[in-house]
């Protein structure tokens, strides 16, 4: 069934999906996801085989501060909130807030990748370099390999936000938008996990 038509916004009430080219991209994003899901499965299972492995160096627990990855956490999760509501603008065809809170995204992407980087810089000040030990290599492909997909995101929606600054909201560009933001609250949820078990773990020496 078609999607209902708002005569006075001049769109669907769901644009991302009213075209069969915005239905593919849905669907190839989901095929996409899934192989992207098994890829994280197998490095956190590889992290959890190879994180005892510290060969007299550094250890999680003298390193992780939970205070830094608690802020790192909140920027990340709110910016998974500033992209639902972005696509709760774009479903209104209020063009205007959509960029707003999608520019906003951006920018806590941004301030979470600074502090990443800030983490890595005193990681390997304080001893654990990516060769130190097993449990360094593992650390850095994991949590390294989430912070290039943060930048592959950020670099993504900063493309969309610059080609269609001025083009308003449409059948082409919505799909995109949404299958954007579809993959940073990926993004976020790998996140919590890396969280849970590589820094809640680590820190509590389970």
């Amino acid at each position: 069934m078609a999607d209902h038509v708002d005569m006075t916004k001049g769109l669907p009430s769901n644009p991302e999906k009213a075209t069969l080219e915005g239905r593919n991209k849905f669907l190839g994003f989901w095929i996409f996801l899934s192989g992207e899901t098994i890829m994280f499965a197998t490095f956190f299972g590889a992290f959890l085989g190879l994180r005892e492995g510290t060969a007299g160096g550094p250890t999680a627990e003298e390193l992780f501060q939970l205070p830094l990855v608690f802020i790192m956490t909140m920027l990340l999760l709110t910016s998974s909130l500033t992209s639902v509501l972005a696509m709760y603008a774009m479903k209104r065809n209020n063009f205007k807030a959509m960029m707003i809170w999608m520019s906003t995204t951006v920018l806590l992407g941004l301030a979470f990748l600074g502090l990443e980087i800030y983490e890595f810089v005193e990681y390997v000040h304080h001893g654990l370099g990516y060769t130190t030990s097993a449990f360094g290599s593992s650390f850095y492909t994991l949590v390294g390999l989430h912070g290039a997909h943060v930048v592959f995101g950020l670099a993504w929606i900063s493309t969309l936000l610059i080609r269609y600054a001025k083009s308003g909201i449409t059948l082409t560009n919505a799909p995109k938008f949404y299958v954007a933001s579809l993959y940073w609250h990926f993004i976020d949820v790998v996140w919590v996990f890396i969280f849970t078990v590589v820094y809640l773990m680590g820190i509590g020496g389970a």
